[in-house]
């Protein structure tokens, strides 16, 4: 069995340390899913800080904790999971800095969700729209905007007050059974749920999926979206995988997880150049509506693509290790010739990538992003500083390496003077390219 190592390229580990032994980091037995056998490994990024815990500027003499990443298939219900679990107290905590419309491309796919829901669910002032992880509100102020009541549930308290001063009512809790129980008490049934980019934040999915099933009314409509391990696979996003991502869905995954929950996957959709490759799954109460033909033929195409066998992974970690080794020789060779190297987007994504490569200063001097929680903080683990965009133009860095590749459209467009200066994008995955 094959599995992806650290490629050696910088002295990120000075700044970080093992979790001790018998610390938070747990190992995973059964398979979070379906509770079969524990998931079988075929991808190792070593021990990793965790990628949104970002270091201030007065505590850089400290070291960051680390812990294995490291990521196994269920050869029972074919998910894919992290092999290792920290509790979601350590992940998300009172300095999570992630806030959705800082990215305005995920802002324009989500008013367009939005407007296609209002339209095909017939949703009015009568309705009742509830997001699970609704960050900022970033998407259900555009319901607020058109009139129809809404319910926001985030449990990390900077995004959660955001979306209160944006007009959207929030519950600053995590979502569950339990808690699907006591709204459903408090008299409230959803028309729509939503849950965009979270379900793999989710170490109890079945009482996740259970809420869902719990808080629709009898006729309503669940849509989850996150990234599919189809992508992840095909274009090597080995940055996808984090601490905070326990989970990676295939349809196939997501169809029996579902069903385990009372819940039937009634249309699939997929969107290609919205965060590397995700998919866009329908759901309603079991018996209530018939699949469209999108489930049938998604399920099809990745049955056909070994997605429910083993083998379809397990030399993952050999084309990891090719893109690290390749891009360390990259930006080893543009530092050999004088050329200067900063990076754009302090994603947790760009933690991964720049911790299980061993990048770090010795190769890149800094890094910009327009979330103005992440300015003046660190990169954990690699430790480069994170500055304004507007410094990119002072500064004027021969490359730019885009750790946030999800969004590269949008950064190129951002930075079109940069780029009339003279500066140059590195593209890191599927493969290290300069564009």
């Amino acid at each position: 069995m094959s599995s992806g190592t650290r490629a050696e390229g910088g002295a990120a580990a000075a700044n970080q340390q093992p979790a001790a032994a018998g610390g938070i980091a747990t190992p995973v037995t059964s398979c979070r899913s379906c509770a079969g056998p524990a998931p079988r490994l075929f991808l190792s990024l070593g021990s990793t800080p965790i990628a949104n815990r970002l270091v201030r500027a007065d505590a850089l003499d400290a070291t960051d904790p680390s812990f294995p990443l490291e990521v196994g298939f269920c050869e029972s219900c074919a998910l894919v999971q992290l092999t290792h679990e920290l509790p979601a107290s350590e992940i998300f905590d009172e300095d999570y800095p992630y806030f959705s419309s800082f990215s305005d491309m995920l802002v324009r796919h989500s008013e367009k969700h939005v407007i296609d829901l209002i339209a095909s669910r017939d949703l009015g002032p009568d309705s009742l729209v509830v997001e699970v992880a609704s960050n900022d509100g970033y998407l259900l102020k555009a319901f607020v905007e058109r009139g129809i009541p809404v319910l926001g549930i985030e449990p990390t308290p900077g995004p959660a007050a955001a979306a209160r001063e944006a007009g959207v009512p929030t519950r600053e809790e995590f979502f569950g059974a339990d808690l699907a129980r006591q709204l459903v008490a408090e008299g409230l049934k959803a028309d729509v749920i939503i849950a965009n980019n979270v379900m793999a934040h989710v170490p109890d999915l079945n009482s996740f999926v259970e809420g869902f099933s719990i808080l629709l009314k009898d006729d309503g409509l669940v849509d989850v979206e996150n990234p599919g391990v189809g992508a992840l696979l095909a274009h090597t996003e080995f940055d996808t995988v984090y601490h905070e991502h326990f989970c990676y869905f295939s349809t196939i995954a997501v169809e029996a997880l579902m069903r385990r929950n009372g819940l039937a996957v009634v249309g699939v959709q997929e969107f290609a150049d919205l965060h590397g490759g995700t998919l866009r799954w329908s759901m309603g109460h079991a018996g209530t509506a018939e699949p469209a033909e999108s489930v049938a033929a998604q399920l099809g195409a990745e049955r056909e693509s070994g997605l429910d066998t083993f083998d379809r992974y397990a030399s993952f970690g050999d084309a990891v290790r090719t893109v690290q080794e390749e891009l360390i020789e990259l930006l080893r060779g543009l530092r050999a010739q004088g050329k200067t190297v900063a990076a754009y987007g302090a994603a947790a994504k760009g933690a991964t990538l720049l911790n299980s490569s061993g990048i770090t200063t010795d190769l890149i001097d800094f890094v910009v992003d327009r979330n103005t929680h992440k300015q003046g903080r660190y990169i954990p683990g690699a430790r480069l500083p994170i500055l304004d965009p507007a410094v990119l133009l002072e500064r004027q860095p021969d490359y730019l390496l885009l750790l946030a590749w999800n969004v590269k459209k949008e950064i190129i467009a951002q930075q079109g003077e940069y780029a009339a200066r003279g500066g140059r994008f590195i593209v890191p995955v599927p493969r290290p390219v300069v564009l």
